[in-house]
């Protein structure tokens, strides 16, 4: 059974043979890649790495934690698969709206003016 590792703080340097061949020291990987802005091409500083075996996995991750790869330290943990819950939620913003008025408010009066000759 394969499993995914996400793999954060990457340098913008790194590259996906180079992070196959750190994480290949621990066994197989059947795959990696590092998530790219589509805009720019630009690395977004984080990806992963698929490995054949849970085990190895587990082992990569504990290895990898906090190891210092191309002069960053990588932030390595298991990846959350799809439909494993929501992400926590945020806490909702205060906004305060400069002169708006809540419904059933009756200080609120209309200005009008009256048209005299």
């Amino acid at each position: 059974m394969s499993a995914k590792i996400f793999v954060g703080n990457l340098s913008w340097n790194a590259t996906e043979d180079s992070l196959k061949e750190l994480f290949a020291q621990y066994g197989e990987v059947m795959s990696v890649r590092i998530v790219a802005d589509p805009y720019t091409g630009r690395s977004k500083g984080f990806g992963f790495v698929e490995m054949a075996d849970d085990a190895a996995c587990s082992q990569a991750i504990e290895k990898l934690d906090n190891y210092n790869f191309v002069n960053r330290p990588l932030r390595v943990s298991r990846a959350r698969t799809e439909g494993s819950g929501p992400r926590p939620a945020r806490p909702p913003r205060e906004r305060e709206h400069v002169g708006a008025r809540s419904p059933g408010d009756d200080s609120y009066q209309e200005s009008r003016y009256d048209e005299e000759s």
